[in-house]
Formats: C-alpha cells, sequence, structure tokens
C-alpha cells in the first residue's frame, strides 16, 4: 500500500507541475486551482507513503521519477530542448535511485 501512496504522490507532482506550466504564473484561474489540488493530493499520500517507507527511499523515488518524466513532459508537451550533458545527468540520477532502493536500507526495516 506504501508504494501505491507513491504512486499517488509522483502522479500528484506530476499533474501539478504541468498545470503550474499552463497557470502561467497564477494568473489563469483553472490550471492554478488543479495545480494546488494536486500538490494538495502529492503532499497528503506522500504523508501517508512514509509511515510505511523509509524517507530517503521514497524522497529519492519520488524526486527521480518526478524529474525524468517531467524532463520528458517538457520535451514532447512543451518542446523543450535537452543535452547530451543533460540526458546523461537524468541517467545518473536514475540509476542512483535505482541502486538506493535496491541496495541502500537494510532487509526488514
Amino acid at each position: 500500500m506504501a508504494y501505491l501512496y507513491l504512486a499517488i504522490t509522483i502522479t500528484g507532482e506530476l499533474v501539478g507541475t504541468t498545470f503550474l506550466k499552463y497557470s502561467e504564473g497564477f494568473t489563469k484561474l483553472t490550471p492554478s486551482v488543479v495545480s494546488v489540488i494536486s500538490y494538495l493530493i502529492c503532499y497528503i499520500s506522500f504523508s501517508k507513503a512514509v509511515q510505511h517507507l523509509h524517507l530517503g527511499v521514497a524522497y529519492a523515488t519520488w524526486s527521480a521519477v518526478g524529474l525524468v518524466v517531467t524532463t520528458l513532459i517538457g520535451f514532447f508537451l512543451f518542446k523543450q530542448q535537452l543535452t547530451p550533458v543533460g540526458i546523461a545527468a537524468i541517467a545518473m540520477i536514475a540509476s542512483g535511485v535505482i541502486i538506493l532502493n535496491l541496495y541502500g536500507t537494510p532487509a526488514g526495516q
């Protein structure tokens, strides 16, 4: 169940961030409201996730998945470009989170 809450957290953050872009600095009402509600859902679900997951692992997973998917949203939806160095950096971050999830915490905790 903790990973379901983490998935809701990540989804809420991705929706919130996307609509934050559409809100144009909170000058458009509907995208602004969607963004705020999405972030509220995000933080409430994260508080539930960390009741059963290591804080560092949960936050690193949230951050890395959010970073990778947000970058893809920026690329495909908003036509933002990414350099080869940027791609390499994102790959290193994702690799670090995978290693942290596999080996970074003691078993059974």
